[in-house]
C-alpha cells in the first residue's frame, strides 16, 4: 500500500489529484484482451499500455522519492519489484476505467481539459504561467502529461456520476442518523468555576481552606499553595467546565451551587476539592432535525454513492480477470490482483 501511494503521488504530484482515488479504483468488465504489441507492457480489453507510459510513471515516482529524500530502488531488488508491480496495476486500473467509460459513451473534450487546467493554474499558481512551468520542471513533468492526467480525472468523475446518479437518501435514514448522532448536535451547558484540588485523605485541610475562602481568603494565594492540579494552581483556580465532562460528584456540585457560593466535595478518583462557581450556568444548545437535515443528507448521499461505486467495482472487476488482461513477459504484477479477486469473490 505504501508503494502504491508513492506511485499515486508521483502520477498526480501537481495539485490536480482531486479525483485520484477514482482513477485508481475504477474497475471494468466484459471485454477480452487484444493481442500484445511488442512495445506493450499489457493490454486491457482494447486499451494498450505502452512501455513508454510505464517508464513515464516510474520516472515520476523517481522524482517523488527524490523530493522525499529517498533513493529510487535498483532493478533486481524487492523494492524495485514492488514499485514495478504497483505501476503496472495502476496503469491497468486506468485502462479498465477507459474501457468502461467508452462503453457508456463517456468522453472528455479538449475544451473541458483546458478549462480545468486554467482553474488549477489560477488556484495554485495565481494564473502565472511561469510559475506553472517552473513547477513542471521541478517535478519532471510535461504539460501534455498534466493534461492527460486531468483528462483521466474528468473521465473518472463522469463515470462516478453516471454510476451513482440514481442514489438517493430517504427521510427515514436521515432521522435515524440524527438520532444515532444526537450528541454531536448538542452543545453541553458550561460554567466558570474556581477550584482547588486538595487531594485524598485531606478532609481537615479541605475544611480549613473552605473556611478561609468563605471568610474572604485569596483564591490565587491558596490555589498556588495547595492545589495539586497545575492548571488550577497556575490560574488562581479558574477554569470552565462543560456539564457531564468531569467526575460526577464534582460535576453535580459545580452546576448546582449558587454563583460565588463555596463548598467542598470528596471524590473517589481524586479526593477532596474546594470549589466555587463564578457565574451562572451557560445553557447548552441543540440543533433540530430540520436544521441538520441538509447536512445529514449530504453526508449520507456521499457515503451511499461511495458504497454504490465500490459495489460496482467489485461486481465487474472480476470479468477483466477472465481473459480481459494480457501482460508482457516480466510485467505481470506480483501479487497478481486477479489472484486476489478470484480468491475473495
Amino acid at each position: 500500500m505504501k508503494t502504491q501511494m508513492v506511485l499515486l503521488k508521483a502520477r498526480f504530484l501537481l495539485p490536480i489529484a482531486l479525483l485520484a482515488v477514482l482513477a485508481a479504483g475504477c474497475g471494468g468488465g466484459g471485454s477480452s484482451a487484444g493481442d500484445l504489441n511488442p512495445d506493450d507492457v499489457a493490454v486491457v480489453g482494447s486499451q494498450h499500455i505502452s512501455t513508454a507510459k510505464f517508464n513515464q510513471l516510474l520516472g515520476e515516482a523517481k522524482v517523488n522519492l527524490k523530493a522525499q529524500g529517498q533513493t529510487f530502488p535498483k532493478p533486481g531488488t524487492t523494492a524495485y519489484s514492488n514499485i514495478k508491480s504497483q505501476a503496472v496495476s495502476l496503469l491497468v486500473q486506468e485502462a479498465e476505467k477507459e474501457n468502461e467509460a467508452a462503453k457508456r459513451g463517456i468522453t472528455v473534450t479538449s475544451k473541458e481539459v483546458d478549462t480545468r487546467l486554467k482553474q488549477l493554474k489560477k488556484q495554485y499558481f495565481g494564473g502565472n504561467e511561469k510559475k506553472y512551468q517552473a513547477q513542471l520542471r521541478k517535478q519532471g513533468l510535461t504539460d501534455n502529461l498534466v493534461r492527460e492526467n486531468i483528462r483521466q480525472q474528468l473521465i473518472g468523475q463522469k463515470l462516478f456520476d453516471a454510476i451513482t446518479k440514481d442514489v438517493t437518501v430517504s427521510q427515514a435514514a436521515i432521522v435515524q442518523y440524527y438520532d444515532q448522532h444526537l450528541s454531536q448536535y448538542q452543545t453541553p451547558s458550561s460554567r466558570p468555576v474556581r477550584y482547588i484540588l486538595v487531594g485524598k485523605n485531606k478532609s481537615a485541610l479541605a475544611a480549613s481552606l473552605l473556611k478561609q475562602l468563605q471568610n474572604g481568603g485569596s483564591w490565587c494565594t491558596l490555589a498556588k499553595k495547595y492545589s495539586k492540579d497545575p492548571s488550577s494552581s497556575g490560574k488562581c483556580g479558574q477554569a470552565t467546565f462543560q456539564q457531564g465532562q468531569t467526575v460526577p460528584a464534582f460535576d453535580k456540585l459545580a452546576f448546582s451551587l449558587k454563583t460565588n457560593e463555596v463548598a467542598k466535595v470528596n471524590t473517589p478518583q481524586y479526593g477532596w476539592f474546594v470549589l466555587s462557581p463564578t457565574a451562572a450556568v451557560k445553557k447548552g444548545k441543540s440543533s433540530t432535525l430540520a436544521e441538520e437535515t441538509k447536512s445529514i443528507k449530504q453526508t449520507l448521499l456521499q457515503t451511499q454513492k461511495n458504497t454504490a461505486m465500490t459495489n460496482w467495482v467489485n461486481k465487474i472487476q472480476k470479468s477483466y480477470c477472465d481473459g480481459g488482461i494480457r501482460y508482457q513477459t516480466g510485467y505481470k504484477p506480483n501479487p497478481d490482483p486477479c489472484a486476489t479477486t478470484n480468491t475473495t469473490t
